[in-house]
């Protein structure tokens, strides 16, 4: 295969074909937050959804796999926030393409994997490639130059390429592939791999880990029976190569989003290092905050919601620094869902929740920022005679509470002669990333743990198939990987019991939610999961009093929770069967989420559904809910079960026996989850919304029980409102909207012809004196608020006008975008070159262009010197007519 763009929409798909061409299984994106890791705030890698798999916790049906996730890094050697938009490739949010083995393949393949995919698809010159690798990896060193050819000249050691997932375990080498920019890049001088001046000209692309080892406690290092493979490589950075840009900021994985806010603020892109800052600080803090509010992540003041709060509102005030005081970042991020919708659903699906939430924050934040300019105005004020250093902790308070760049508190410190204590912020700083970095280390602590008390024999039977409630004996409690024999009230803690009604979130169903009592404490629990094996682990917080390892506890789930949870389970149950009946067999579940909100269902299809397929499919649903069948449940092998005809869901684990659930008498599918006792219990089903998560995947969001009652009678709401300002029936909306919209067209059409033929007489009346230099003729007219392609029109229509040879220049200024278009008859084109001359204005206007010898056009964000870009085009007309 061969890459047909460069585009970040098109490589990403390239990548993910190509691997799925190698035999690996393409598996979505995970959310933002970690999957069963508490104590990772965010994924920051592609492999993070696979460390169970590497780790040998659960099994998967395929043995390759290939990615592109979305991470987020905002701490620690990764990522420092005060970097994003100041280096050319430091971001919050970026998409990691990954390929993994899971004991399949190992090194020469991974190797030969990557080669082929930078030298053959995307088609990278090799001698552009350089190899690094560990010191005392000879095998890869041997791989790249023997197998790939790579010159030992470019193959370098590094005693930095080792990785590990933690202190223990899983361990190995890495090879890094890196890219070299060329000789611009480094003031033309020759630079020595690995040295700070390589830095700026040679950039790693792709990282390759060689899971080999299993390190213990003293070091030792033993081979891993079954190898692994993980690699890691940014979008951003293969497309900046691509795309041969200057930095990640100028690929189209950022740059529309940094015309528009350009637009908006009134400066343009590349013109003023000050603003260039600003405007990919906006246009990268927007790509996180849009993807992480539509995993659900909401501004808080602690844990996730607060790192989305002080991505926001440092956004928010490099908006200030660009002069724009309305709300923009609603904008900014509405335009990330525009752009990654495609490839992330859920940015789609959570569009209005994007809106309102970021709407609602930019205007609680418009209080803050009153009420920081108070803080830095009565710190300045204290400032005793002859003081003229601000102290730079309150420098750092004002970043980190009122989300105040550094670079304003400078700006504003200066207008009153003082300057910041660059020094004490950088201390302040460094103290809050080692806490960061605390709080954000990949969680393996807890997860050995876990893994520990499970080979020590601990087990966790669950007993919430019949019952709500249940009596057990605390035997573990653990805080942030520690166990612990007492914990108070306020403490976040894991509890461990030897049975329990909880359910764990797996199988596309959450983890419950309740309460744990004690004789001495109460414990709220906020989710219930398996971070390793089988063991149940209750995660939440003292709420009361004290609680002790050994206690005796009753376990009562949040019963309203697992009964809408039940309702929502089970209908997408009937909707897997509704939708093979409707669509067709070939229709297998792909992924689900089910709570006790609402359902979503991901399945194999390959085209949108039709509205007529959508109701089909709920009428379905709702007369299997109306027959009130029974639900009914059976332990039987795995061969039983498949021959009996149940569906095994998409990605689940499975024993050598397994729990068959027969919903009413169409659905018969392999699942662990709790459900209703029989099919009238869900109430009501309605399906929200169809949309594609990925090629030949689409989404299905229901709900169910009351949740669909009161959409319904949402709907009903709207619909009898809206037929109400129309003053019309309800049966007559549609009738009455479509009326509207035709009419609309027709105004809009007569305002367009009506428009250009002002537009053309206005021309023409200009030209009308043109100035003539012997056979030829040459006129310039200025049109502000007239887009580029119309002007070219303009420009055409005008020159053909002119009575013969000659050109015409028809310039304006359209907002913040200047425009410029020079056209010129056959004749004159001889003598007059459109584009040279254009090429020569387009400097005055702060931009370029050029064409062809009859038709050329410029485009620049200065309008202030168009006067002179016209008296500019007489004279280049004079020197070439009158010569």
């Amino acid at each position: 295969m061969k890459l047909t763009s460069n585009s970040g929409k098109d490589l990403r798909r390239a990548f993910l074909d190509f691997f799925k061409e190698k035999g690996h299984r393409e598996v979505r994106s995970h959310a933002l937050i970690p999957p069963n890791d508490p104590t990772l705030y965010f994924v920051n890698a592609g492999m993070v959804q696979f460390k169970d798999l590497f780790v040998g916790a659960r099994e998967a049906d395929y043995t390759t796999a290939t990615t592109c996730q979305k991470c987020l890094r905002v701490s620690g050697k990764h990522n420092d926030l005060e970097n994003v938009g100041r280096t050319a490739r430091h971001h919050t949010l970026f998409e990691m393409l990954g390929n993994f083995s899971f004991g399949d393949y190992f090194k020469e393949e991974a190797i030969a994997h990557a080669w082929e995919f930078l030298t053959e698809v995307v088609e990278l010159p090799k001698d552009k490639l350089h190899i690094s690798v560990h010191p005392d990896d000879d095998e890869a060193r041997t791989i790249w130059h023997e197998k790939m050819g790579v010159p030992l000249d470019r193959i370098h050691d590094d005693p930095d390429n080792f990785w590990s997932m933690a202190d223990t375990g899983p361990c190995g080498p890495c090879s890094e592939i890196h890219y070299d920019f060329g000789p611009s890049y480094s003031d033309g001088k020759d630079v020595t791999f690995g040295t700070p001046e390589a830095d700026a000209r040679i950039n790693e692309v792709w990282n390759l880990v060689f899971m080999q080892f299993d390190r213990s406690e003293d070091g030792t290092m033993t081979p891993l029976p079954k190898p692994s493979i993980d690699t890691g490589m940014g979008l951003e950075r293969l497309a900046r190569v691509l795309q041969d840009k200057a930095t990640n900021y100028d690929t189209d994985l950022f740059l529309p989003i940094i015309e528009k806010m350009a637009e908006r603020a009134g400066v343009t892109y590349l013109d003023n290092d000050e603003t260039d800052v600003a405007l990919r600080v906006i246009a990268d803090h927007s790509r996180a905050a849009a993807f992480l509010i539509a995993d659900g992540i909401y501004p808080d003041n602690e844990g996730r919601g607060y790192v989305l709060r002080r991505i926001m509102r440092r956004a928010i005030r490099f908006g200030r620094i660009l002069g724009v005081e309305d709300p923009f970042l609603v904008d900014t991020t509405a335009h990330v869902v525009d752009l990654f919708g495609e490839a992330y659903p859920e940015l789609v699906e959570g569009k209005d929740t994007i809106h309102r939430i970021v709407l609602q924050e930019e205007k609680r934040f418009g209080k803050t920022i009153k009420a920081g300019l108070k803080r830095l105005e009565d710190a300045l004020g204290k400032l005793g005679e002859g003081e003229t250093e601000l102290d730079g902790r309150v420098a750092f308070e004002l970043y980190d509470t009122y989300g105040f760049p550094p670079d304003l508190t400078r700006l504003i410190a200066s207008d009153k002669g003082v300057t910041m204590d660059s020094k004490g912020f950088d201390e302040a700083m460094e103290e809050q990333r080692e806490r960061a970095r605390a709080a954000s280390k990949f969680g393996t602590t807890d997860t050995a743990a876990f893994q520990e008390l499970v080979e020590g024999g601990m087990t966790t039977e669950f007993t919430g198939y019949t019952d709500e409630a249940g009596q057990a004996k605390i035997i573990a409690l653990l805080v942030e990987g520690d166990r612990i024999p007492r914990a108070a009230a306020g403490q976040r803690l894991a509890v461990i019991t030897p049975s329990t009604p909880f359910y764990a979130e797996s199988g596309g169903q959450v983890g419950d939610r309740g309460r744990i009592v004690t004789d001495g404490g109460v414990i709220r629990v906020d989710t219930t999961q398996k971070p390793f094996g089988d063991l149940i682990v209750h995660f939440g917080e003292v709420e009361s009093g004290h609680v002790i390892e050994g206690a005796d506890a009753t376990l009562e789930v949040d019963s309203a929770a697992r009964n809408a949870t039940r309702k929502n389970h089970s209908a997408t149950h009937l909707m897997h069967f509704a939708l093979r009946d409707v669509l067709g067999e070939h229709v297998r579940q792909r992924g689900s989420l089910v709570g006790p909100e609402r359902l979503r269902f991901d399945f194999s299809h390959t085209g949108a559904m039709t509205r007529d397929e959508i109701a089909k499919v709920e009428l379905v649903v709702n007369d299997l809910i109306l027959a009130n069948e029974g639900v009914d449940t059976q332990q039987m092998s795995m061969d039983d079960a498949l021959e009996a005809g149940a569906i095994a869901f998409f990605e689940d684990k499975y024993g050598d026996k397994v729990r068959v659930l027969q919903v009413g008498s169409k659905s018969t599918e392999l699942c662990g989850g709790t459900h209703v006792t029989a099919t009238g219990d869900i109430g009501m089903f309605k399906i929200l919304g169809e949309s594609a998560i990925s090629s030949g995947v689409r989404r299905v969001e229901a709900v169910t029980g009351m949740g669909a009652v009161r959409w319904v009678q949402n709907q009903a709401a709207t619909l009898r409102g809206l037929a109400d300002d129309l003053r019309v029936g309800v049966d007559q909306v549609k009738w009455r909207v479509d009326k509207l919209m035709d009419d609309n067209k027709s105004l809009e059409r007569e305002l367009a012809e009506t428009r250009t033929q002002a537009q053309v007489a206005m021309a023409e009346s200009a030209l009308s004196n043109a100035k003539v230099y012997g056979d030829f003729k040459a006129g310039a007219v200025r049109l502000d608020g007239v887009g580029g392609k119309e002007l070219r029109a303009l420009a055409e229509r005008l020159r053909d006008k002119l009575g013969g040879a000659g050109a015409v220049m028809v310039a304006g200024q359209d907002g913040a975008k200047v425009s410029i278009v020079i056209a010129a008859t056959k004749d004159a084109s001889k003598k007059f070159h459109a584009g040279k001359t254009v090429g020569a204005l387009a400097p005055l206007v702060g931009g370029r262009g050029g064409g062809r010898p009859d038709m050329a056009q410029a485009g620049g964000g200065d309008g202030s010197r168009l006067d002179e870009v016209i008296s500019g085009f007489y004279e280049h007309a004079e020197a070439a007519f009158a010569g």
